[in-house]
């Protein structure tokens, strides 16, 4: 999904094809006689059927947290920052668990391997680190709603099971304190001006270029550092609708909420559906016509 985005970005007449979100699954990883496995084509149905909002996976041989992306942008290259346009966020995301891990932060610890992360506070760009294509948080930023960071929690690969006990104690904190960050952001509901939630509206932040959609009752969750944001509304045969949400340092995500009315053109629409798919003024006029044969005979 990076390189589709990329290729459409670096070609400005196929960008609008290419959208900055929600980037469709290319038809032959769908097909039933693809390689991919199983678990795979499960965890994409279940990602594409519930809204998560923020995500991690956790995994052991090192001792740092890593956000997208993962891919690096240069074919060329085999590590380079490539950051999303969610790059601050992000790193907000992996600096909140990596702060309040019991070791991840401690300059007086030896590194793990060879990469000493301290200069970045435990934290670190994937596609700096090694490129990965295909990744999961690539992936789950890229097609859905979801903000996915990587979580390594341990400089052993496979720590044995008497270790178990002290592992949990270094990171649970860390992985309340992350959970917590899901309600840092923007939140609301969009809806029609009768009250009904509009599905698949798209959400847009000022100076952002990746937008979000809402659920199917009209309710969105967007994930923002502390500021004043500009957020647009839209869906297709409505007129959009902006507002200025600002986010504070408390916990709790804003209340931004939308009602959209119906645009012209859809208005329109429906008044030739109604009418035959004739100008409204010939469909009355023929209707004359018929009332004064009619009333003569």
């Amino acid at each position: 999904l990076n390189s589709l985005l990329w290729e459409a970005e670096d070609r400005p007449r196929n960008i609008r094809r290419v959208p900055n979100h929600h980037i469709p699954i290319p038809d032959w990883f769908q097909h039933e006689n693809a390689t991919v496995a199983m678990e795979t084509r499960a965890l994409i149905t279940w990602m594409e059927k519930i809204p998560f909002v923020l995500g991690a996976n956790l995994q052991g041989g090192e001792l740092v947290v890593s956000y997208p992306y993962d891919m690096v942008r240069s074919p060329w290259k085999t590590q380079e920052y490539t950051e999303t346009p969610d790059d601050h966020v992000f790193r907000w995301l992996a600096y909140s668990y990596a702060s309040t891990h019991r070791h991840m932060t401690d300059s007086s610890r030896r590194p793990c391997h060879s990469e000493d992360f301290n200069k970045e506070e435990g934290t670190v760009n994937g596609a700096s680190w090694h490129t990965v294509a295909g990744s999961i948080n690539d992936f789950s930023y890229l097609h859905t709603n979801c903000f996915e960071i990587s979580i390594y929690l341990d400089c052993d690969k496979y720590p044995h099971e008497s270790e178990l006990p002290e592992q949990w104690e270094n990171n649970r904190e860390s992985l309340i304190v992350f959970m917590e960050q899901v309600h840092r952001g923007v939140k609301g509901v969009v809806r029609d001006v009768y009250g009904r939630g509009i599905a698949s509206a798209i959400i847009s932040v000022e100076g952002i270029n990746h937008d979000i959609r809402t659920a199917s009752d009209g309710d969105y969750w967007r994930l923002l550092n502390p500021g004043e944001y500009a957020v647009t509304a839209r869906a297709e045969g409505f007129t959009s609708s902006t507002k200025n949400c600002a986010v504070g340092y408390e916990m709790g995500a804003t209340r931004c909420d939308f009602i959209l009315a119906k645009s012209n053109l859809a208005r329109i629409k429906e008044i030739m559906q109604k009418f035959g798919k004739q100008p409204v003024s010939m469909s009355l006029r023929r209707r004359r016509i018929r009332f004064r044969l009619g009333h003569h005979a």
